[in-house]
């Protein structure tokens, strides 16, 4: 009886890392992009306390990462961002209708990421 009930334990505890490795893996934002986003994301968005405005905007990224993978995130983020540069340089991802799809998939994932994550309800 407890080689079975060890063996079970064993084989949900095998199943349990596997799976949470493979969450890990699957949208794994490098170290550097995570700092950048937070970092941006706590000028966008002033609170009373920086450690609550940190742990909110990381919020906002996890979310963020469970939506989309790495290099769909730059490839939106890169787009939408460009898309905000005022004058000719920005006017050639403006004028491309075939970019705003991916920038306006970015602007909707950020809010609804950001308001699961409470930012914008912050007392000032």
């Amino acid at each position: 009886m407890k080689t079975s009930f060890r063996r079970h334990s064993l084989r949900a505890l095998g199943a349990t890392i596997l799976l949470a490795a493979g969450a890990a893996q699957a949208n794994d934002f490098p170290t550097v992009d995570r700092v950048l986003y937070v970092q941006e994301c706590t000028r966008a968005h002033p609170g009373t306390s920086q450690f609550e405005m940190t742990n909110k905007c990381s919020c906002a990224l996890d979310a963020l990462a469970r939506e989309v993978s790495y290099d769909d995130y730059v490839t939106m983020s890169t787009i939408a961002k460009a898309m905000s540069i005022g004058g000719e340089r920005g006017g050639t991802i403006r004028d491309s209708p075939s970019l705003e799809p991916q920038a306006k998939r970015y602007r909707e994932l950020q809010t609804k990421a950001e308001k699961g994550c409470f930012l914008g309800n912050e007392i000032k």
